[in-house]
């Protein structure tokens, strides 16, 4: 009966063999950035925390490159079954795309945009020798040098980057920007003196600000983080420098409906864990948790605030 019930009801017979034979192997859990970066230090805490909820393996693979496109590509080509999620973020999906990253994907139709976990703030960062002593003596070492002083990011059309340029443009300063494969190979660059000075996911840089290893001039929020309430907003010092990124659950786009059903609802209850929330509040995000239409909708906002 079973059997002649699928048949008869055909896609989403389809659907529910989809999300029966989804305890069969590992969920492979896409992370479009190197390891060690803030996307790393997300992705692992929910990838955890979603393999309890399936009672099964979710695996995170970094896929760092071109700025998060790489990953995303492969996302976007993987088989619609489940098996395959994505840590989407804005520079794959909205920024990158539209400051001249090739892309071999549609963000709007080649993917399903099941939950967007939250935002967090960057922080203007340089190493505790560095002569800048806050983002005013910065931008003077940068006016005295023009086109000498460098910045990494996590890639063309990060947040880290898309807060430079907008630094560059607001302030009307010359500097070099040096995209890299995720924040952590950013970092480890900075702390070694190849690049000047670099925009920071702030929970992954507050080790090292407490230990005096890094220097925050700025966070690029709307307003100062509660627990660096001496660390001013970049828009402080240059009025409308704002830069917030953020990070959602994506899967490729025929996804069966059933199955992004499950994953949409296992995450609903995991964001709205207390402990979840304190986790990603201790990592610097502020959870979110829209589901799949207020997602789309978000993603469709920020696409045409980026039109040029």
């Amino acid at each position: 009966l079973l059997q002649c019930a699928m048949l008869v009801a055909g896609g989403v017979g389809a659907s529910l063999a989809a999300q029966t034979a989804y305890q069969q192997k590992p969920i492979k859990f896409i992370v479009p950035f190197a390891a060690g970066g803030s996307a790393d230090m997300v992705a692992r805490l929910l990838a955890e925390r979603l393999g309890l909820a399936l009672g099964q393996s979710v695996v995170v693979d970094n896929r760092g490159g071109n700025g998060s496109v790489l990953g995303t590509e492969t996302a976007a080509k993987a088989a619609p079954d489940g098996y395959t999620l994505l840590l989407s973020n804005g520079a794959a999906m909205t920024t990158g795309p539209l400051m001249g990253q090739i892309t071999n994907y549609r963000p709007l139709t080649d993917f399903v945009h099941v939950n967007l976990f939250g935002t967090f703030t960057n922080a203007l960062i340089v190493r505790a020798d560095h002569p800048a002593k806050n983002v005013q003596d910065l931008l003077n070492m940068i006016r005295q040098q023009p086109g000498k002083i460098n910045y990494g990011s996590a890639g063309v059309g990060s947040a880290g980057n898309l807060t430079g340029e907008l630094l560059k443009q607001l302030a009307k300063v010359q500097m070099v920007h040096i995209p890299y494969k995720g924040s952590g190979p950013a970092f480890n660059d900075l702390m070694g003196g190849q690049i000047d000075f670099m925009f920071n996911a702030l929970i992954a840089s507050a080790p090292y600000i407490k230990g005096g290893r890094v220097r925050a001039l700025a966070v690029t929020g709307h307003q100062r983080d509660a627990e660096f309430t001496q660390v001013p907003t970049l828009a402080e010092t240059v009025p409308g420098a704002v830069g917030d990124a953020w990070f959602g659950l994506s899967v490729p786009a025929k996804t069966p409906p059933m199955v992004q059903e499950r994953l949409r609802a296992d995450m609903a209850r995991i964001l709205a864990q207390p402990y979840m929330r304190d986790k990603l509040a201790e990592l610097g995000m502020q959870p979110l948790g829209l589901d799949k239409p207020e997602f789309q909708t978000f993603l469709e906002q920020e696409i045409k605030k980026w039109v040029p």
